[in-house]
């Protein structure tokens, strides 16, 4: 008899100590925050925000880098030489250079030149290196190359997030939501408003409130410059807008491979000078700076309360703080570069403080 035997005990062994690894972060930082979001309570509405930037890294992608370590870990495509490579705005970079330097990997960033100065500094900070490209639509392309040529691992989130993240529970961020909602005036969310960038969170929530059969509808917001909301409107997944998102961590310029639009319930379409006006005045009522796609979000939310109380209805709304709005001091907090961008806040800052103080929705 012959056989061949490709067993190495010890990748194997250095393998299995990563997989603890990066389990152990799991066990102490899965649980964030559930805040409520000041409403009067006489409309009979709550809306909480489950605030991701107090994972290690800052932000809701950390669960996303997480998975996908693990995921990489447990397919036998990550060992202990393997060079990691991901095209990513920032905040999966930066949490994926978190878990590449746990596990004593080089790590690589590829991602537009038009990236934060914050969010740069903050992958560097982690020992990894940023690869910049001119064309956001080609970041994906230029990282997978980079990896071929490295011999490294393309992580790809935008085709694994989806397959990566374990859906039916196991602490994930649709179970902790639930089950720190049992205790709330309206435990069961009427809705669930998130962004899309690879899709991987919108797909876990709506699988888990299937799943789990929950009536929580589940609504994705998605900003200009981005191929979701216009491929869901037309009926038509090829849908290229070859341009990138102004609001950094979602949208995406095609419809990604983690994306499932089939578990959605309603898509809206949000300016991003709305998204930079929640975002600012989301941190006037909360006394923190949160971020552009937290603001993105929230306008969905705020929408969607209206609608709710024009209709005489009760019940609670669940959304993302998906990171902290001190990585964007020189862009969504910078008059300058609002400016430059050719953005008015002016009548959407008008719209949401009229929206805060009587429910009336009137956007422009």
């Amino acid at each position: 008899m012959t056989h061949v035997d490709r067993c190495n005990d010890a990748d194997r062994a250095w393998v299995t100590a990563a997989i603890a690894a990066v389990e152990a972060d799991a066990n102490r930082s899965a649980d964030t925050h559930l805040l409520p979001f000041p409403l009067p309570r006489d409309w009979g509405i709550d809306l909480y925000l489950k605030d991701e930037s107090v994972h290690p890294t800052g932000s809701l992608k950390h669960r996303l880098a997480r998975s996908l370590f693990l995921y990489g870990l447990c397919n036998g495509w990550i060992g202990p030489q393997t060079t990691i490579v991901e095209a990513s705005s920032g905040s999966t970079a930066i949490s994926e250079a978190y878990f590449a330097r746990m596990l004593g990997l080089p790590f690589i960033a590829v991602m537009p030149a038009s990236t934060s100065a914050e969010k740069i500094s903050l992958i560097e900070f982690q020992g990894a290196r940023c690869h910049l490209v001119d064309d956001p639509a080609k970041v994906v392309i230029e990282a997978r190359w980079l990896a071929e040529d490295l011999g490294g691992h393309f992580m790809d989130q935008f085709t694994y997030a989806e397959r990566a993240t374990d859906w039916r529970g196991n602490n994930n961020i649709a179970e902790s939501i639930y089950h720190q909602m049992e205790q709330e005036r309206y435990p069961i969310p009427v809705w669930v408003v998130v962004g899309a960038g690879t899709g991987g969170t919108s797909a876990t929530i709506g699988r888990y409130a299937r799943f789990r059969r929950l009536p929580t509808k589940l609504c994705v917001v998605d900003p200009e410059h981005s191929a979701f909301y216009p491929a869901w409107a037309a009926v038509d997944w090829t849908v290229s807008t070859g341009r990138g998102s102004r609001i950094e961590g979602i949208g995406r310029p095609t419809v990604e491979a983690s994306f499932l639009p089939s578990v959605v319930d309603r898509m809206m379409h949000v300016p991003d000078a709305a998204s930079v006006a929640a975002a600012r005045a989301a941190s006037r009522v909360l006394g923190r700076r949160v971020g552009g796609s937290t603001g993105t979000n929230l306008w969905g939310a705020f929408s969607l309360i209206a609608e709710l109380r024009a209709a005489g209805r009760t019940g609670s709304l669940v959304t993302l703080l998906c990171d902290g709005g001190e990585r964007y001091s020189d862009s969504y907090y910078s008059d300058e570069w609002v400016a430059q961008q050719g953005l008015d806040l002016a009548p959407h800052l008008a719209t949401i403080y009229r929206f805060l103080a009587d429910s009336t929705w009137t956007p422009h």
